[in-house]
């Protein structure tokens, strides 16, 4: 066979174990297959514990999840970790936080549950509106402060009028993304 450079000869239509490849062995042309490549490289990379590499993993076109991955982009697998795409039965109690908010403006990004001591008059307002969400504001009006609602805060004239006399309240909402409804409690002793 006459001397033909690699990049010349036709490409194979596939690999198989019985194709044989050129290789330089210490200055000395010589033939391997395709096979024993193969036991080659399966060989060396079980062989190591850790594989060290740069850049990004690819599998089909997705990226090939590894360890460092696990719990920072990657929800690690947990049986007792809460969910939000399956039903799921809880055998422990839920508890949301209670935050103290005292200005009657209430960030529903902070918390669904809300404990508020007016010092003055204010505006009943709910901010960060998320459909869905629901809670409570226990709301300690021992001060009779006069109290209004914004416009995304629906609430009855009664229960408004209500909470703007000196008590204790106890005030559910549920918001559907753009208003807080409201229920309120009778005074509490």
């Amino acid at each position: 066979m006459a001397n033909i450079k690699i990049s010349e000869l036709a490409a194979a239509s596939a690999v198989a174990g019985a194709n044989e490849l050129e290789i330089n062995e210490a200055g000395t042309s010589k033939k391997i297959t395709a096979t024993q490549v193969a036991t080659f490289v399966k060989a060396d990379l079980l062989d190591d514990t850790t594989v060290n590499f740069a850049g990004t993993l690819q599998n089909g076109g997705s990226n090939v999840v590894v360890d460092t991955d696990i719990g920072s982009t990657v929800q690690a697998h947990d049986a007792d970790t809460a969910v939000t795409d399956a039903t799921q039965i809880f055998t422990a109690s839920q508890r949301g936080t209670v935050t103290v908010d005292n200005d009657l403006s209430f960030d529903l990004n902070v918390t669904n549950n809300f404990n508020c001591t007016p010092t003055g008059g204010g505006t009943l307002t709910f901010t960060n509106h998320t459909a869905g969400q629901s809670g409570y504001v226990l709301l300690d009006n021992s001060g009779g402060h006069a109290i209004t609602a914004a416009a995304t805060t629906k609430i009855n004239a009664t229960d408004l009028a209500t909470i703007s006399v000196a008590g204790v309240y106890l005030v559910s909402y549920f918001d559907n993304g753009t208003n807080a409804y409201l229920t309120v409690s009778a005074a509490y002793v």
